[in-house]
């Protein structure tokens, strides 16, 4: 640590002094080589009262003599500082690169050294003292004055304790929070990285560290319900309550955890040389705990809980930076989760947020740079197996991720709006399809093309017009359109999305539920809508998987069928056709032809296919044959 003491001027004026004196300032009995020049004595009389504590060194780093204020501050005699140690006497060989530089000046190699050192008085006390060490005035660079064996180095020591003690309150205010007086981010921070420094745990210690990452819920209703006083008085209040959570949970080896407020109502606590997992985990619960009771504050009784994140790793290849992303992602878990609880850090789930946001991320620009497809399924008619229309499928040839399922992406799609542009695409480019197999097939019945449409495209986009201006580009005749809406919203349609959903059905476009039976069915409200499909969720239908042997050897739960079969006659009754989705087996086929299902779709007839397939699929018949095509963003 450099320091601002004053005076090598003054010091190199008294060193001329010094080395040229004949008195009391000479070399040792035994030494030769005195100059036998003679400097008036008042030379001799400033070096020894002067305010600044000094010590002429020989060339050999023995002290020659002492002035009164050295010995003053050490506590001793000055006299009896004389051949000690001058690197003993001011501690320049505590550290290697001190005392190598010591070494430099006293060859002559260095022109100066300036250290901070804490010194010991003789009574026991310290001090922090600011070491200057620079060779005499007239000596040459080789250390040698040319007179001899005179003494090469003058060494000065200044008292600096009360500097350094008003720095180090400073420092405690930068560094401290001064609502709760805990440490603040800066010095969290500056904790957290001095932990992850490869010195710190390459020599003893478990490698590893840990953090509990807290926020409290509901901490903004405090201060808008009691204002800002009380708010500071609730954060003390909780910060008192970590402190004393974390002196309990101290470990034998690094501690009690270092508790910090990083802002608001977020603190940490920060574990060094952690166990696991367990650890944190149990210091995590300790904190919950210890927030539960009740907080007095003069006249109020407060509640608050909190949610806490938890991070515990090997520090070797970790940065503060990720540590606390990391800490970050896991406390938006827990209150995601439902606050009121922690949560560890789970890479798996991180890695897929992560996903999440490169997909997000570029989703937009990959609808203009044309990294979407549409996929086919066909939908059978279910008493001849022919082709009665298709389902379209999106998928995403990303170039990181491979060819992606919608359910990879239409939420983020939903979330971030772009599925309206997305649908639009979806859409416009079903519709050119069908037109195309209609004019390619002529002596074929046309077949429908279905596009799954998300309520966000219903807000935030003109449907109505959308299909309108698509069905004009294309050709393609309104009753040859079939949009599917989930169940979930569709019923309880009311304002914009009940009337988008007439003005369609009234151009003659078909509106489909898709996934009938798992979601908010409400059958009073269901005859009151534009609805001419129901496609029967995929669950009814995989209870159909036995055969009659089965059946009649007990092996079956005919429960599936009979609510399947209400289903169908309700819909007929209401002028509904039906459609069977995940029909897999022939078995299952049979069953839904008995009980009146209309159309199904599923691997039995087909997987979704490329365009180009479907084609060969049209006019074929037979159980087997191929089944409609459905379009657009829904699942598979």
């Amino acid at each position: 640590m450099n320091g601002t003491s004053e005076g090598p001027a003054p010091a190199a004026d008294l060193g001329r002094a010094v080395t040229e004196s004949d008195d009391g300032l000479a070399p040792r009995t035994g030494r030769t080589g005195r100059t036998g020049r003679t400097e008036p004595p008042a030379y001799r009389s400033v070096f020894t009262t002067a305010p600044l504590a000094m010590a002429v060194v020989d060339a050999e780093g023995l002290v020659v003599s002492a002035n009164d204020t050295l010995g003053t501050l050490l506590g001793t005699d000055p006299a009896a500082l004389a051949g000690s140690v001058a690197a003993d006497l001011v501690d320049l060989a505590s550290d290697a690169g001190t005392w190598h530089a010591y070494r430099e000046v006293l060859r002559g190699h260095r022109s100066r050294l300036r250290c901070t050192r804490r010194l010991k008085r003789a009574d026991g006390h310290s001090l922090w003292a600011q070491v200057t060490v620079e060779p005499l005035a007239g000596t040459g660079d080789s250390g040698d004055s040319g007179d001899g064996d005179a003494p090469g180095l003058l060494l000065s020591v200044a008292d600096v304790s009360a500097r350094r003690e008003l720095q180090a309150r400073l420092r405690h205010l930068q560094m401290h929070d001064p609502v709760t007086r805990l440490p603040n981010r800066a010095l969290f921070f500056e904790r957290l990285t001095a932990a992850l420094e490869a010195e710190s745990y390459e020599h003893g210690g478990t490698g590893r560290i840990g953090v509990c990452y807290l926020d409290l819920d509901g901490f903004k209703a405090v201060n808008d319900t009691h204002g800002h006083r009380v708010g500071d008085r609730l954060l003390a209040a909780v910060a008192e309550r970590l402190t004393r959570c974390a002196e309990e949970a101290a470990h034998a080896r690094s501690g009690a955890p270092l508790v910090a407020r990083l802002g608001g109502d977020e603190f940490a606590l920060l574990v060094e040389d952690s166990t696991g997992t367990d650890q944190l985990a149990e210091l995590a619960a300790a904190v919950l705990a210890a927030l539960q009771p009740p907080f007095e504050l003069a006249d109020r009784r407060l509640s608050v809980t909190a949610s806490v994140g938890v991070v515990e790793r090997h520090t070797a290849g970790t940065t503060p930076t990720a540590l606390m992303q990391a800490a970050d992602t896991t406390l938006y878990w827990a209150k995601a989760d439902g606050r009121a609880r922690w949560t560890l850090f789970d890479p798996e789930r991180n890695a897929n947020r992560m996903t999440r946001q490169a997909l997000a991320a570029t989703l937009r620009p990959a609808i203009e740079r044309g990294e979407f497809a549409l996929e086919y399924q066909p939908l059978v008619g279910m008493e001849d197996g022919r082709v009665r229309g298709v389902e379209a499928l999106i998928r995403w040839n990303h170039p990181q991720f491979g060819v992606l399922a919608p359910n990879r992406f239409i939420a983020l799609a939903e979330e971030d709006g772009s599925i309206v542009p997305l649908g639009r695409w979806i859409l416009r480019t079903a519709c050119h399809q069908a037109r195309r197999w209609q004019l390619a097939h002529p002596d074929e019945p046309p077949i429908f093309v279905s596009v799954n449409v998300a309520v966000r495209q219903v807000w935030d986009s003109d449907l109505v017009a959308d299909v309108a201006h698509t069905l004009e580009e294309t050709g393609l005749a309104p009753e040859l359109l079939q949009l599917e809406l989930t169940e979930s919203a569709v019923m309880g349609s009311a304002g914009r999305p009940l009337q988008v959903l007439k003005a369609l059905s009234d151009m003659g476009v078909h509106i489909a539920i898709d996934d009938f039976g798992t979601g908010y069915s409400n059958l009073a409200y269901l005859s009151r809508l534009p609805v001419s499909v129901l496609k029967l969720d995929g669950a009814f239908v995989r209870g159909f998987q036995y055969d009659a042997a089965a059946s009649g050897a007990g092996g079956a739960n005919p429960a599936d069928e009979v609510i399947v079969e209400a289903m169908v006659q309700l819909a007929h009754r209401l002028g509904l056709t039906v459609t069977a989705e995940c029909v897999e087996t022939s078995a299952q086929a049979t069953r839904l032809r008995r009980i009146g299902c209309d159309t199904g779709q599923g691997w039995l007839y087909s997987r979704p296919v490329a365009p180009d397939r479907i084609s060969a699929l049209l006019g074929h018949a037979g159980p087997g044959g191929p089944a409609g095509v459905q379009a657009g963003v829904g699942n598979p």
